[in-house]
């Protein structure tokens, strides 16, 4: 029996697993963070004037662009020659007094009042140039409009347009990035418009303050949307690049096969 015992430890083989070594390296990774935000655009100006006034002509519909400076609305007038008439007499009126004045004709008291005349009918002139002439202060895209021509003005803009080249978001980061977050640090979009697609930004600015209540601050995050695929109300999430930090890597290969 003992001999037999021998024999079959003898005759015993253990197989070992194969084990494949990954030699482990420390090496700088980038630290990321992703964060979530709707798109907004950069400026938004809502197109009105300052009176009731009958709308005679609106140049642009929804979609359309305009550049800064383009008339946009036409509204009616009839005021507005009177209004250059006063302008007319009142400069007459002080530009006599004036030369009165000069040469000891009128008192100090009549220039005064009659400069304060032409002063009051320059302003009310260039008020009613203003909203009866409506002028694009940025180049955009309309986005909204709200009455037709021969409509009375009646409290809501005629026109909103959108300044969408560069868009912007903003997004809460938590209070331990604070002093990691700087103005110009690049980040990377994806919109679930485009899928996968990753978009160029830049952190436009950093609010100087924390929320008491969230322990997060506000940064706004710029994309320069040259081609304008990329419009407000857009959901986007947003990849924050702050920084690198030694870590621990494991060869690919080696992560796999321990995955299994």
């Amino acid at each position: 029996n003992k001999e037999a015992a021998q024999r079959t430890v003898q005759e015993t083989v253990v197989v070992l697993p194969k084990i494949d070594v990954a030699q482990a390296s420390v090496r700088e990774v980038s630290q990321e963070m992703l964060y979530t935000g709707t798109v907004e655009a950069q400026v938004v100006n809502k197109i009105a004037p300052q009176q009731p006034l009958r709308i005679k002509e609106i140049r642009f519909d929804v979609g359309d662009h305009v550049k800064k400076g383009d008339l946009l609305v036409k509204l009616d007038n009839s005021s507005l020659v009177q209004a250059k008439a006063q302008l007319d007499n009142a400069k007459k009126e002080y530009e006599r007094t004036n030369e009165l004045y000069e040469f000891g004709g009128a008192s100090k008291s009549e220039w005064d009042a009659r400069r304060l005349q032409y002063e009051v009918a320059q302003t009310a002139y260039n008020n009613l140039v203003e909203n009866t002439t409506l002028i694009s202060p940025i180049s955009g895209i309309v986005t909204a409009r709200n009455y037709d021509a021969g409509d009375m003005y009646g409290g809501q803009p005629v026109l909103v347009i959108e300044q969408i080249k560069p868009v912007k978001l903003k997004i809460n980061v938590s209070e331990p990035l604070f002093a990691k977050v700087k103005k110009g640090m690049p980040v990377y979009i994806t919109l679930d418009a485009y899928g996968e697609e990753v978009f160029k930004g830049k952190v436009a600015r950093v609010y100087p303050t924390i929320d008491q209540a969230t322990h997060t601050f506000q940064v706004e995050v710029t994309i320069p949307n040259q081609n304008e695929r990329v419009r407000p109300g857009m959901f986007a999430r947003v990849t924050l690049p702050y920084g690198k930090a030694n870590n621990v890597v494991v060869p690919d290969r080696a992560v796999q096969k321990l995955m299994g």
